[in-house]
Parts: structure tokens; sequence; C-alpha cells
């Protein structure tokens, strides 16, 4: 059983038919994976107000909630998590990166070629299939 378990929000960010995969730095951890970007929620937090904390945080951008997506529940082998995540779109600011290594733009079909941690694959699928809807 995992030690610790977190919560965490995450932006499936979509602009003019692609999607922004975000690749997690070195010092990261789980290193050069891609991932879609948001963060741990704090105590009284809701994933909407941490979203947009993580955001401007980590790119420098405000983003428009469209809808959300099932969560997902992974447990890795020292920690089990929690992602709520939602369809965005951009809503200003100008994209930095102050944490992670590398941003790609990405067609929808083209997101299942890069190198995701476990928990992201179950919202690539879920973000697919509410294309097909």
């Amino acid at each position: 059983m995992a030690a610790t378990s977190i919560r965490v929000a995450c932006a499936v960010i979509e602009d003019d038919g692609k999607i922004l995969a975000a690749q997690r730095s070195e010092t990261m951890s789980m290193p050069l994976k891609w991932e879609f970007p948001g963060g741990k929620l704090h105590d009284g937090e809701s994933a909407e107000e941490c979203l947009a904390r993580e955001l401007m945080e980590e790119l420098g951008v405000r983003v428009r909630i469209k809808r959300s997506l099932p969560p997902v529940y992974h447990c890795y082998d020292d920690f089990a998590i929690e992602l709520i995540p939602f369809v965005c779109s951009l809503a200003g600011g100008n994209l930095l990166l102050n944490e992670h290594r590398a941003i790609a733009w990405l067609s929808p079909h083209q997101l299942t070629e890069l190198d995701w941690p476990a928990a992201d694959i179950p919202v690539i699928a879920s973000y697919l299939a509410s294309l097909k809807e």
C-alpha cells in the first residue's frame, strides 16, 4: 500500500485543435515524463482553484475550464494519486517554463506517442473518447 495519497488537478489545454503536453524537468519526480500541467491541491482548496494557481505558477497562464473528465485513481510504488482532470482553453498570460523542461502542442491522436506517467494514460483515453461523443 502506498504511504501517502495526494490529490492533483490537471489541465488538458486545447488550442486550435492541439493539446498542450508539458515535459517534467530532470529534477522532478518521474523526470522527463510528459504530463498535463497542474499540481497538488492545498487543504481547503477546490480542484478548480488549485488548477488556476498551479497553471499561473508553472506556466504563467490562465485557463477557462470547459468541462471535467472522470478522476483517475492510481497507486505508484511510493504514493497514491487522485488525478482530477479538466478540459480547458487558454484565457490569458504568456506560456513560460517555470518548472517544466519543455512543452509541445500535439494533435489528439499524437498524445499516445509520448512517455506519460501511468496515472495520465486513463486521462488521455477518456479525453479521446469524449471527442467522439
